[in-house]
């Protein structure tokens, strides 16, 4: 981390601090001491909305917190959300309610130079894969053809598109709302170089098969990992070429869960005529109790 992104990181502790304190000092006269204890910390800033995670014991004051959380954050948010559940249903969407502010949740999210807009109530969004998306777009050479299965709004493609800048981009999503906003995201930062595919992954690579497109590297950016998928993402894939793939890594067993993975990527790479090399077994980010998110950059041979 450079000093410029600590120091980002320590000014966003220092509010979030702040957050609780003058929460604590509204709200002092109108709940319990065990209530102030348990008032959000933190929040998630995603374009001008931020999203608080409320304990239930406290979802009965959401107005009241969503409003004092909108006044002390005027003129550069619009609206206050709770997310009150888990990620739920085929398309994977979170569970999110407005408490405060403008009911209009499609925002645009700057990021390391690059725009996502979306709907926050509909599509999931990860900032915590910050450093990974911009990782793999500048490892992206402008003479490669890549393939990004899962690409939802352009989590990794429009950082390619972007800062990579490849001869040709496919991406591919399967959720309508979310291939909508993968259009959307191409068109505003401006990437022309790119193919929005709209369905299921398996499908869409046969058709680019058929097409003669190979790729020089494949993306499976999706968790729970898409291990059903992968013959698919070495049918399209060059020799020599390189396939980032998401999987899920116990702590205390990261020697073993690796070796599973690389057996996975081998077992499809061997039906095909190809070996697949392990390059670099990174954690993203924790993903739940005692388990971690790692990405694999493979090569095949």
């Amino acid at each position: 981390m450079t000093f410029k992104q600590l120091l980002k990181e320590k000014l966003k502790d220092k509010l979030k601090d702040k957050l609780k304190e003058k929460l604590k000092d509204k709200l002092k006269d109108k709940i319990t001491n065990e209530e102030l204890e348990i008032l959000p910390s933190g929040y998630q800033k995603i374009g001008d909305i931020i999203v608080v995670n409320l304990k239930p014991e406290i979802v009965k004051y959401k107005k009241e917190i969503g409003e004092l959380v909108l006044e002390m954050y005027k003129g550069r948010v619009r609206t206050v959300c709770n997310k009150f559940g888990i990620i739920t249903g085929e398309f994977r969407e979170p569970q999110i309610e407005v408490i405060a502010g403008d009911e209009n949740t499609v925002v645009t999210h700057l990021e390391s130079g690059c725009k996502y807009r979306f709907d926050i109530r509909k599509v999931m969004f990860a900032k915590g894969n910050l450093s990974e998306r911009t990782r793999i777009a500048k490892q992206v050479r402008s003479e490669e053809i890549i393939v990004d299965m899962f690409a939802g709004i352009g989590y990794f493609s429009v950082p390619i598109g972007v800062i990579g800048k490849p001869e040709k981009l496919y991406s591919i999503e399967l959720n309508p709302v979310s291939f909508n906003f993968l259009k959307e995201n191409f068109k505003i930062n401006n990437i022309r170089n790119a193919e929005a595919i709209n369905g299921d992954c398996k499908q869409e690579v046969e058709k680019l098969v058929d097409r003669g497109i190979r790729a020089d590297r494949v993306l499976m950016g999706y968790l729970p990992p898409p291990k059903e998928f992968l013959d698919y993402a070495i049918k399209i894939i060059k020799k020599n070429g390189f396939l980032h793939y998401e999987d899920i890594v116990r702590v205390g067993h990261e020697k073993e869960d690796i070796e599973r993975v690389m057996k996975d990527i081998n077992d499809s790479a061997s039906d095909a005529g190809f070996k697949a090399e392990l390059v670099l077994a990174k954690k993203v980010k924790s993903y739940g109790p005692k388990t971690e998110h790692y990405v694999f950059d493979v090569r095949v041979v």
